[in-house]
């Protein structure tokens, strides 16, 4: 028979082998108690003979019934674990126990108690031992049906953490990637835990030995392993993992590890949002669950990164209908389908409609009347407008005064508009035009019923158009990745994040605010550049290089969030903040607007015609020049 076919045989055949082993084990452990109870090597005299094949012939019977019964011969050898163990431990105890009971009860002549108890000690311990052999030599690969692997070949990883996880990751790593990865020991702050081992690895250190570490055991990827912690530990002990050239992955939350059980899938890249460290929003559910519960909401622009994100959100809290607005049709059909598929039972529609179109929107009012509006849609690219000023006065300002208006004639409770840094004293069209949102949301409110508030932040992390995807897709080409000015720095704020503080902010709003989120410190745009070519397993300016572009048409060195004639009251959240109000009047305010409008039709249009007019509607409109300080 070939090596192959006995190996076929053996596989299919498994549990009989395993039974008699099992079976052969019983009689060994027999005859060694016997031995010993005797001191004797005559153990098979005419006495002993009946007694001792009359045991044996009764407790293959009982223990197989056991082991059978307690399903011992359904598990895989190497998946078994301790608990499983434990049920071998249990089972020969029962089986040791029914066996002289069962010799009592039907006078037979067997062996005593006290040789019976030792004997399912002795087969509990064989059974055990031989199994956990089998599972190391699998685990361990000591048996492999094809060529072994060079370590060359493997990487060499440092695992972060030393917990529940991390015996996980070790696990999964032993016992199906063993061919990728090497894992030379792991890291954890716990000093009690440092020189002792988990599944055969030691603990080698805390986090200031992590540099030492890769560069003795020439690390090529660190996994980080540590679900509970702090923001700011995680970033601080990922700062010090950049450092070391080594490739960085990460431990996804509890929640994504439940929903795919294999935690090396579930492991992703370090992304600069885990580099941040901040600490998780605090909300008060009970108000924006007031806010939303019941009321029929409308979110333009509803399949951008921030309005989908919004509507997600806002699903949650149980309103009695969401109306999804958007002119781009795949972005919207893709949000409808993951509201629908996550909220079967609930109001969803997905409307086509631009903003811009004044008729449309009424429209959809009309139909809908809604009762509570978050109006995300807007140009936001800033070269992008500069080149097209009149494009972001047609559909930021032009539709935003559209969807005002129509918000005050259907009788909307509560309009918020979503606003940027950027609008404060702007340095180009798009900031521009969205001070001009502020303005007229502002002015609105004095003669509306309708509540109408605006919220200002800065950017986020992963939306459309941000620079990290930009970053990122340089880095995976090579490079060089592209860095305006070396000195130029953004507040940052990842998706989920601002929308909650969106949704907060709601709850206070009472008619003609401003509110301004808590972006934290600003961020260097060269540092990410730097911390994303790290987090790549890459050297900045060595293997990725960064390049100075010079700043872009109408970019600011750095972004403020108020302007010097603003002030800030607090709110009952510490992120959440108000601006003073400052007065316009609708009708003032609509004499500017119609010198906008009139740009649309002017024959001697031109771009430079555009941002004079909009400095004269905007008073804080600058040039950017005077702003940085330097020539672009």
């Amino acid at each position: 028979m070939k090596k192959d076919d006995f190996l076929d045989f053996m596989k299919k055949h498994r549990i009989v082998f395993i039974r008699l082993i099992d079976i052969f084990l019983l009689i060994i452990a027999y005859s060694f108690v016997e031995l010993f109870k005797s001191e004797t090597l005559e153990i098979f005299t005419s006495s002993d003979r009946d007694i001792f094949l009359n045991t044996i012939l009764l407790a293959i019977v009982v223990y197989q019934v056991f082991l059978t019964l307690f399903d011992c011969y359904k598990n895989i050898i190497r998946y078994e674990n301790g608990k499983d163990y434990l049920i071998y431990i249990f089972s020969c105890m029962v089986s040791c126990v029914i066996v002289s009971m069962l010799g009592s009860i039907f006078k037979i002549n067997i062996m005593g108690p006290r040789s019976n108890l030792l004997t399912g000690v002795l087969v509990s311990v064989m059974m055990i031992s031989y199994r956990l052999v089998i599972r190391l030599i699998y685990t361990d690969n000591i048996v492999s049906n094809s060529k072994i692997v060079s370590m060359a070949n493997k990487k060499n990883v440092l695992i972060i953490g030393g917990g529940n996880a991390t015996r996980d990751v070790i696990k999964t790593i032993k016992t199906t990637m063993s061919r990728t990865y090497n894992i030379v020991g792991i890291v954890d702050d716990d000093k009690t835990k440092i020189n002792y081992a988990i599944s055969g690895i030691k603990i080698l250190g805390d986090r200031y030995k992590i540099k030492e570490i890769c560069r003795n055991y020439k690390v090529d990827v660190i996994f980080f392993s540590i679900s509970a912690i702090s923001n700011k530990d995680k970033k601080d002990i990922l700062n010090i993992c950049q450092e070391t050239g080594a490739k960085l992955r990460i431990l996804p939350s509890t929640a994504d590890i439940i929903k795919n059980k294999n935690i090396m899938q579930n492991m992703r890249d370090v992304e600069i949002e885990d580099l941040l460290g901040r600490d998780a929003i605090v909300l008060d559910n009970n108000d924006i669950s007031y806010l939303l519960e019941n009321e029929t909401v409308l979110v333009t622009g509803g399949g951008g990164s921030i309005g989908s994100e919004l509507c997600r959100q806002i699903m949650k809290y149980h309103p009695k209908q969401l109306i999804v607005l958007d002119i781009y049709e795949n972005n919207l059909y893709n949000i409808e389908l993951e509201l629908k598929s996550n909220y079967p039972d609930e109001k969803i529609e997905a409307v086509v409609a631009s903003v811009r179109d004044k008729k449309r929107i009424a429209e959809v009012f009309e139909e809908f009347k809604p009762t509570l509006v978050f109006h995300a849609a807007a140009h936001k690219h800033v070269p992008l407008m500069e080149n097209n000023p009149l494009e972001a006065i047609k559909n930021n300002v032009f539709g935003t005064y559209n969807t005002v208006c129509c918000a005050d004639k259907y009788k909307v409770k509560r309009f918020v508009l979503i606003s940027t840094d950027k609008a404060v004293n702007p340095t180009n069209v798009m900031g521009a035009s969205k001070r001009v949102c502020e303005m007229i949301v502002q002015a609105k409110n004095k003669v509306s019923k309708t509540e109408f508030a605006a919220v200002r932040f800065g950017n986020v992390l992963g939306s459309n158009g941000s620079v990290i995807p930009l970053f990122k897709k340089q880095i995976a080409n090579g490079g060089p990745v592209t860095v305006t000015h070396k000195e130029i720095t953004r507040f940052f704020m990842t998706i989920p994040e601002a929308v909650q503080l969106i949704l907060q902010a709601a709850t206070y709003a009472e008619g003609g605010e401003i509110f301004v989120l808590d972006m934290g410190q600003p961020v260097k745009i060269y540092d990410l550049a730097v911390s994303l070519i790290k987090l790549s397993g890459l050297e900045p300016n060595v293997d990725i290089p960064i390049k100075i572009t010079g700043l872009r048409p109408g970019e600011k060195l750095y972004e403020e969030l108020l302007m010097s004639e603003e002030g800030l009251t607090a709110t009952k959240h510490d992120k959440i903040f108000i601006s003073k109000p400052m007065h316009f009047e609708m009708k003032e305010l609509e004499e500017k607007l119609d010198t906008l409008r009139e740009l649309e039709y002017d024959k001697n249009f031109s771009r430079e015609k555009v941002k004079q007019t909009m400095k004269a509607v905007v008073p804080t409109y600058k040039d950017p020049k005077e702003v940085n300080k330097i020539e672009n």
